[in-house]
């Protein structure tokens, strides 16, 4: 089931990252369309967005209200079940109160001249969340994304689903609900994402779009950066887990099918240094896979992407787990300590045999958006600090602009700027 890859051949990690490079190439779609998307939204307003509508999602309605009402986001509300409601309830908690130790605090100090530096941070005004639809539509989207924006202090938060002339999740309605959001829309898509970023008719206009999509979101999201600030450019889920011969072989295999049912892109990884253990988490994938719903995608995945790699020198496995860069890493390894100060490069790290990454996905605090496609190594998962924007505060004083002036004189005239040399010699020369 999964490909095997024994790391420990010559130039094998140099190989791998060809290996992981072809499945990026493979998400690729034609920007020209998503652009077009982008500009007829912005011109046509609520027209465009309903006629992409229903030109993507088959839609057969007439109608123009792209919003849930405050008596329909009631009513929907009610049809989530009792025990649903206290699981999203205790995620809400639990989630909220890990993001409450991050949010960030203004500071200020004086140097050896009194100039009085400082950086003080405000929360963004207005963010929009897109939540996607249909078999992707779940609760803990809108959990994930909204709570680091409360905890940051936004003012407003929106969000969008696709439901127009469809049925909507009633958990996601009641999710968004409890964080508070002013509005709900109707629409997916790319021309949701133009539609938050240059407002419509029933769209409000955000500062920054947050939120996972398809590939037409994602490269929407990406078309409308710099209009707009954004969270990333997020790619299919993702699991690498380190394992050794005291690992469950079942207990992996669920783990690897739990990332491979959401996406045939999905990419799951197997890291070991026993032979044995791959073959017996080969056997269980097998056996596993039989009764799964989502069967079919997780075997594509599986088939397509999943991989075992191999190595007898345990000292590289964090070479290779820094050269994937992971979404999400799972450590079940006897000395998974030395392991885990190794590496440089994931997501979010779960150690030990009962921390399934499941566990991430919905209830344990930390935010479950985070990099893929190896982009964690150079980036984060959502955090407060998303949602905060800093601001420098700089006062200098007269002994300060006195003492530190020349300098700037200097550094201003060998970068031939004379103005900006001129702008503290003006002020030198009043000193007295």
């Amino acid at each position: 089931m999964l490909k095997f890859f024994n790391a420990d051949k010559k130039n094998s990690l140099k190989k791998l990252e060809e290996i992981l490079n072809l499945r990026k190439n493979k998400q690729k779609i034609q920007t020209s369309k998503v652009k077009q998307i982008i500009f007829n939204v912005k011109k046509g307003g609520d027209i465009a967005v309903i006629n992409y509508e229903k030109k993507f999602s088959n839609i057969k309605t007439n109608s123009k209200k792209l919003r849930f009402t405050k008596k329909e986001i009631n009513l929907i509300s009610k049809k989530v079940d009792r025990g649903l409601k206290k699981s999203i309830d205790l995620a809400f908690a639990r989630i909220k109160l890990f993001h409450s130790k991050q949010k960030f605090s203004s500071f200020k100090f004086k140097d050896n001249y009194k100039n009085e530096l400082s950086y003080k941070y405000n929360p963004i005004e207005n963010v929009g969340v897109y939540v996607p639809g249909g078999t992707a539509s779940y609760p803990s989207t809108v959990l994930m994304n909204c709570i680091p924006a409360i905890v940051a202090g936004v003012k407003n938060i929106y969000l969008t689903t696709p439901a127009l002339g469809t049925s909507v999740n009633p958990a996601i309605i009641y999710a968004a609900k409890k964080c508070g959001v002013k509005e709900i829309y109707k629409i997916g898509g790319a021309q949701s994402i133009a539609a938050f970023t240059y407002g419509t008719q029933s769209f409000k206009k955000v500062d920054k779009i947050v939120g996972p999509g398809n590939a037409f979101v994602a490269s929407a999201k990406k078309e409308v950066f710099g209009e707009v600030g954004i969270d990333m450019v997020a790619g299919p889920s993702e699991v690498s887990i380190v394992a050794d011969n005291n690992s469950e072989p079942d207990w992996i295999a669920s783990d690897l099918i739990a990332q491979a049912e959401h996406d045939i892109f999905a990419q799951s990884i197997l890291i070991s240094n026993n032979k044995n253990l791959i073959k017996l988490v080969n056997l269980n994938l097998k056996l596993q896979l039989k009764n799964l719903p989502k069967k079919n995608i997780a075997s594509k995945s599986l088939r397509d992407y999943g991989l075992a790699i191999y190595t007898k020198n345990k000292k590289i496995i964090p070479d290779v787990v820094n050269i994937i860069a992971p979404e999400h890493l799972e450590i079940i390894f006897n000395k998974n300590k030395k392991i885990l100060k190794s590496i440089k490069n994931a997501g979010s790290i779960f150690i030990g045999e009962f921390s399934p990454e499941a566990m991430g996905d919905y209830i344990a605090g930390p935010n479950h958006v985070l990099p893929t496609s190896g982009s964690a190594k150079f980036s984060s998962g959502l955090s407060v600090n998303d949602f905060l924007k800093r601001q420098s505060v700089i006062k200098i004083t007269k002994s300060g602009i006195e003492r530190l002036g020349p300098s700037v004189i200097n550094l201003a005239k060998h970068e031939k700027l004379e103005g900006h040399a001129n702008s503290v010699k003006i002020r030198l020369k009043k000193k007295g």
